[in-house]
Order: structure tokens, then sequence, then C-alpha cells
């Protein structure tokens, strides 16, 4: 038994699935950045993409459900060859979807990709953008030379076209803390970044979504060259929130990955922590599963999970609940 569960279990918790809400579909690892924080090791060599026929294949399996909401990540989920084709098939379904575009910003600037701002605010697409923090030095530390003042460009431009203030083209954004600490109080935040993207850019969004960085993937390897690996899964047991559990994104998510597999949330996607039948072989792939039969269903755990259940916890929606 992994800390993680045992830590439920010395609380008399159990983490099991509930009705499914959000179809979350990483279609791969192809960015344009290569950030310190990234838990997919997504960056501009990468291969794995999605393609159209497993794009079709989940439409497909999409239509016969009520799942009301998609919520497409990478990578950079704009950069795969048919990614307006899966948003195009995406609003013709009936009943209608709600569609979620996890955004790093910058890549609406890249070249060929200059009208996209304006295609995902034609299909009213929900951006959620990464934006670690409001000053230049720590967005460019965590992500790179000048994504700070290129991420303030693509924010404008969204501002432009409605994001932020028609109520059709929500805006949210992301902070995530640049080193190995837990976010602080993200209504604090939230205020302190409507502050200051307002009073020097002008700049205007909905909500922030605090999430706490997961020692895996590439934060995994900064956390090991710095020797800070297990003080930092120490900080996570120490912070563990019991209140956060009820509302965990792997309780009402489906994962799925660029090939199709199926898994609990977009962290276990990255282990490799695949769903299987009963007797562990044959791994499951979305169009395997029945919807109605997810209910219930045991959540695979480990150690990282501590990462979304420290302190306020950490969701796709930002913190769960308070914590003191």
């Amino acid at each position: 038994m992994n800390r993680f569960a045992q830590t439920l279990a010395a609380s008399s918790l159990a983490l099991r699935r509930a009705r499914s809400e959000i179809l979350q579909v990483n279609v791969g690892k192809l960015c344009n950045l290569t950030c310190m924080h990234c838990h997919v090791n997504a960056g501009p060599k990468r291969k794995e993409v999605m393609t159209r026929e497993v794009i079709d294949r989940i439409i497909n399996w999409l239509a016969k459900t009520d799942i009301p909401t998609v919520d497409l990540t990478g990578g950079a989920p704009e950069m795969i060859p048919d990614f307006r084709y899966f948003i195009e098939r995406l609003k013709n379904l009936q009943p209608s979807r709600h569609i979620i575009d996890r955004c790093n910003l910058t890549i609406l600037l890249e070249t060929g990709y200059e009208d996209l701002g304006e295609f995902l605010a034609m299909n009213k697409v929900e951006i959620i953008a990464s934006m670690p923090c409001y000053s230049a030095e720590n967005v460019n530390t965590q992500r790179g030379e000048g994504v700070f003042d290129g991420s303030i460009a693509a924010l404008k431009l969204l501002n432009s076209l409605g994001y932020g203030i028609d109520p059709e083209l929500p805006l949210h954004l992301v902070y995530n803390p640049v080193g190995a600490f837990l976010p602080s109080s993200q209504d604090e935040l939230e205020s302190d970044y409507r502050r200051e993207l307002n009073k020097h850019f002008g700049i205007v969004f909905n909500n922030l979504y605090a999430l706490t960085n997961l020692p895996i993937g590439r934060f995994a390897s900064y956390l090991r060259h710095n020797c800070k690996l297990e003080e930092y899964m120490q900080l996570l047991i120490r912070a563990f929130n019991p209140g956060t559990v009820s509302g965990l994104m792997c309780r009402n998510t489906i994962s799925v990955g660029w090939r199709g597999e199926v898994y609990d949330c977009d962290f276990n996607q990255q282990l490799g922590m695949q769903w299987s039948v009963i007797d562990g072989s044959n791994p499951l792939f979305l169009w395997d599963i029945d919807p109605d039969s997810l209910e219930d269903r045991e959540i695979m755990t480990g150690d990282h999970c501590f990462g979304c259940t420290a302190g306020a916890g950490s969701s796709c929606g930002g913190a769960i609940s308070s914590f003191s």
C-alpha cells in the first residue's frame, strides 16, 4: 500500500469515482515551450500527437454519453494538426458540449496560429491560460526568456476579442509556484493578479486557479537535481487536508491520452497508470469502456496524490477547500 492510500485509510476515507462530468483529453506532448514545472515533459521536439482516427473514435464514444464538458490539454493542444477539426466535431455534437482549451498563451503569437484566437472566440471555447506570476522575472524563470512579454501580448489579444469580458468567452489564469513550495491563498493571489495586470497592462480575466506543482516529469527532475525531492514530498504529506478528497478532479473526470488510453487523471497518465481489466492485463482505451459503469470505481493512487490534497488542495479548477 502506498503512503497516500495509507493516509486515506487512517482518516477513514475512500477515493472512488462519482458521476463523470468532464472528459479531459491530452492530445499530445508537442509544445512550443519547455517549462520547468511541466509534469508532461512537453516540448518542441516531442512526437506524441493525437491522430484524426483517434479523435473520431473519441467523438463517436462521446456522442453516446451525456458528459457535458470536454477539456483539451497537452503540451500545447493547439499544435496538433487536427486541433480545429477536433473543436468543430465537438461543436456539432447534440446535445452541445462545453469546450475548454488549456492554453499556454504564447502559442497564439506563433507563425501559423495568428487567427487561432478568433477561431476559439467564434466557437465560444473557454480558455484556461497558464500565467504563473504577474512579474516578468518569475514567469521567465519558470517558462523561458521572453515568455512573460508574449503572454501579456496574448492576453491583450484575447481581451480584444471579448475574452474575460463577454460572459460567453471566459478567460481564467493558472498560477503555479516557481519553486518547491505550496501556493498561497488563491483568493489573495487572484486579487493581486487582478490589480497588477489591470494597473500595468489593462488586462482583465475571470478567475485565477492556484495549482500545486506535482513531483512528476520535469518538475521531479528539477527537485532531484537540487536534492529536494523527498523534502518536497514531506511538505506535501504534512499538508494533507482530508477536506479536499471529495472535491478531487479524479472523481468526476475521465482522462484520455493521445492514443485514446484511459486514466483517472492527467498526472496518472504521465506515470503510465492506465486503466485495465480486473486482472491487470489488457489496458483499456476510451472506446472499450461503458460510461454508465464507472461510478464508484476505485481510483488508482500513488504518493504524487499528496500534491492534490495538500493545503487548500489542487484540482483542474484550482483550490478545493479552505485550509489553516
